[in-house]
């Protein structure tokens, strides 16, 4: 069963923004992608990197190898800060593999009767509204080798055994005034 979260007014998260929340123990990405919302659990399948840290960012197209062609998508793909693998926003699928996948929450923006709250342990924002995510983190792959994967695969909701990962896809309603986030 999943519950309503409220994230932020949507004047907050403008297209191209995004928002780190915690929901339920459970790190999530919440993006606004020219005026569509999104939210993808903030880990890395490959490593368990803090996905959602990593740049914003597009892809190119291309005929042959070593040739590129243009750019395409920019602003739909997020970039994984440790070895930069990517993924699509909207589905949270990879572009090199579509086996491999972060899961996916149904996101929308609603009308909300009372001021929106913030979800537990939501991370600090700065003054212009983006979320803080410290530098280690987003540009380094320290522990992200050696670590407990059982521990951490259960405490990120990621299966990670088997040739194909476990998809979970949500669908998305975009309505009026505060981004939500169902979990």
């Amino acid at each position: 069963m999943t519950a309503r979260h409220e994230v932020c007014p949507a004047a907050e998260l403008e297209p191209g923004d995004r928002k780190l929340i915690e929901v339920g123990g459970i790190s999530i990405g919440v993006f606004n992608v020219d005026g569509e919302y999104h939210a993808l659990n903030n880990v890395c399948p490959h490593q368990l990197a803090d996905l959602c840290a990593g740049p914003i960012t597009g892809t190119t197209t291309s005929d042959e190898v070593g040739e590129f062609d243009e750019w395409v998508r920019d602003g739909e793909i997020i970039r994984c800060p440790w070895h930069g693998w990517e993924f699509e926003i909207a589905s949270g699928e990879s572009l090199f593999n579509p086996h491999v996948r972060t899961r996916t929450f149904e996101a929308a923006v609603e009308e909300s009767n009372d001021p929106p709250s913030k979800p537990s342990g939501e991370a600090s924002s700065s003054d212009n509204g983006e979320t803080a995510v410290s530098e280690s983190t987003a540009n380094d792959c320290e522990g992200c080798q050696g670590t407990d994967r059982t521990a951490q695969e259960e405490e990120y909701g990621t299966n990670l055994a088997g040739d194909e990962p476990p998809v979970d896809t949500y669908d998305v309603e975009v309505e009026a005034e505060t981004v939500v986030v169902y979990v």
